[in-house]
């Protein structure tokens, strides 16, 4: 009945760009291993093995595939707020230093020191994972006035969500993005839900898109549920940044089907609205019934990727409960002192 659902779902829609095999099994994998990620992270949360704060991504994972898949991988910069498992594994960061980091060991991105909210790879071009809300809009504006300061051709995407879209520095950040055309896309992740708070509650103009309209940035709205709309339009976008016209805006509409962090019941909203999402607009559910019906992949292939993903996950799991902890010492590191 859900398969079904959402298969007429999809192919209601008209003007939806076609992936080829390969782009329809690696959206496939990357989404899949974002959700079974998630999926153990909020387990091993449970179960007391991740201290702190833990947002998982579960019902996103569209929107860090179709815009990472658009984009450059080791030249374009990307950030983000602490929602941000999701961006590091589809950047290719290890996913065993991604789950040490969250259960906060030696082995971790950040050395078991940022946990959740706070880890990056200089390497891959990932900056964060920031826990101030907003803060990571500035950042990645910073980001592109770098690579435009060095003419190394990047693009810096920032993501962040419809709460931090109402804070002050967005806008002083839009306004220098464009006051200098720096090579920046800001991705709006509307999950609809700030917190608690409904986006019609707490936005005197919901259509985020549009946000950019005083600093003649364009903007666009995408089905952030379907990853092919999700990767045309990132092209589109960063195409636009990288030719030197300065800062675009793509605002995701896409929904987390978890509370907004591991404390939260999400009682703000109905038990029928999740589940309406579940079974017609799941970003993965909808590749897979493509690869079926195009023939690309058959039962037995999407098992055997299955359980490719979990056996990775596990691995990663295993690896973060048994890597020794940081040392005492690891406390006087990463410390800029001044006289």
């Amino acid at each position: 009945m859900a398969r079904k659902a959402v298969a007429t779902k999809a192919k209601a829609q008209s003007n939806v760009p076609e992936f080829s095999k390969e782009q329809e099994t690696e959206a496939y994998r990357e989404m899949l291993l974002i959700r079974r990620f998630e999926e153990k992270a909020g387990q091993m949360y449970g179960m007391g093995l991740i201290g702190g704060f833990c947002h998982l991504y579960i019902g996103q994972e569209a929107v860090v595939t179709g815009v990472t898949m658009a984009s450059k991988k080791g030249v374009d910069a990307q950030i983000t707020g602490y929602r941000d498992h999701g961006h590091m594994l589809v950047m290719g960061l290890d996913p065993k230093g991604v789950m040490a980091e969250l259960t906060g060991r030696e082995a971790g991105l950040s050395r078991g020191k940022g946990g959740s909210m706070h880890m990056f790879s200089n390497e891959h071009r990932f900056y964060g994972g920031n826990g101030i809300v907003g803060a990571q809009v500035s950042l990645g504006t910073g980001l592109a006035f770098a690579a435009k300061y060095r003419g190394d051709g990047s693009v810096s995407i920032a993501y962040f969500g419809d709460g931090a879209a109402n804070q002050g520095q967005v806008y002083e950040s839009f306004n220098m993005a464009k006051l200098w055309s720096l090579p920046v896309v800001f991705i709006i992740e509307n999950n609809k839900y700030a917190m608690g708070t409904s986006i019609e509650r707490a936005a005197a103009t919901t259509d985020l898109s549009t946000r950019g309209a005083s600093f003649n940035i364009p903007g666009e709205q995408v089905d952030g549920m379907d990853v092919r709309l999700v990767h045309d339009a990132a092209e589109r976008a960063i195409e636009h940044a990288r030719s030197g016209k300065g800062p675009y805006i793509l605002e995701m509409l896409t929904y987390r089907y978890r509370g907004h962090s591991m404390s939260d019941p999400a009682k703000y909203r109905t038990k029928d609205e999740v589940t309406k999402y579940r079974q017609e607009r799941d970003p993965i559910e909808q590749v897979k019934l493509r690869l079926l019906e195009a023939g690309y992949e058959t039962e037995d292939s999407l098992k055997k990727i299955e359980a490719d993903i979990r056996a990775i996950v596990t691995e990663a799991a295993d690896f973060a409960t048994t890597a020794p902890e940081p040392d005492a010492a690891e406390l006087w590191t990463d410390i800029t002192v001044s006289a």
